[in-house]
């Protein structure tokens, strides 16, 4: 009988202390009145919180299209200017003409080809002289359909090799003064020169030239409108390749 008090008084115990633990676990009943007012309260921050922020973005919103505005404005006025600026237009400056006016240059002395003696020569160009003269010998006067011409030698290859004979048309007669006051009648071939890469025409008169430096001399006429003389250079357009004495009187 003992044992079955002791027992039960053990089982009333610890369905005591079950009990006892569930009641301090359990949470607090809330009163429904103050739940509303909490929830209230929740949106009412909620609400506050929303309408700040869009304060905050209407003001930004407000400042960066002020600022787009005056962007604007700038631009617009930008453009006024460029279309409005006038860019002064700087006149070229003038050159002077040129001295040459189209001729070319010749040094003092020139390598110069003719085209009817097929022989290149040593020249003077002396614009003391005013005709230009060929160094020939054995001139030779006839006449040739009822036209006068003339024969005469050329020592193409200088003065050691034999002199070759040519004749050609007589274009007039000149009368050059001599240094002792005679004169002296000279025939007048026309001629075709080249100097380098330029080609021209003139007239030689012919006439012995052996006790002078050149075989060839072009005077005043020749260089007129078509060159001018730098007397501090020579062979301006070249030399004769292997440069024998074309002198060919000297």
């Amino acid at each position: 009988m003992l044992k079955q008090i002791i027992c039960i008084a053990a089982i009333a115990t610890a369905i005591s202390g079950c009990a006892s633990t569930k009641d301090v676990n359990a949470p607090m009943p809330v009163d429904a009145t103050v739940l509303e007012a909490s929830l209230n309260q929740q949106e009412v921050n909620i609400v506050n919180a929303i309408d700040s922020c869009k304060e905050m973005q209407t003001a930004s919103m407000t400042t960066l299209s002020a600022q787009l505005a005056q962007l604007d404005e700038k631009i617009t006025t930008l453009n006024k200017k460029d279309k409005t600026a006038v860019i002064p237009v700087i006149a070229p400056k003038q050159c002077p003409p040129s001295p040459l006016q189209g001729k070319f240059i010749l040094g003092a002395v020139e390598n110069v080809y003719v085209d009817e003696i097929k022989a290149s020569f040593n020249t003077r160009i002396d614009t003391g002289a005013e005709s230009s003269s060929l160094d020939a010998h054995n001139i030779i006067l006839f006449e040739r359909d009822g036209n006068q011409w003339v024969r005469f030698d050329v020592l193409t290859n200088g003065a050691k090799q034999p002199a070759q004979t040519f004749e050609s048309k007589v274009e007039r007669f000149v009368r050059i003064k001599e240094s002792d006051d005679k004169t002296d009648r000279r025939p007048v071939i026309h001629a075709h020169l080249e100097i380098g890469q330029y080609k021209a025409e003139t007239d030689l008169n012919l006439s012995d030239r052996s006790h002078l430096e050149f075989p060839l001399l072009l005077g005043r006429k020749f260089m007129q409108d078509i060159a001018v003389v730098d007397v501090g250079q020579t062979y301006i357009h070249g030399k004769k390749k292997g440069d024998s004495a074309s002198s060919a009187s000297k």
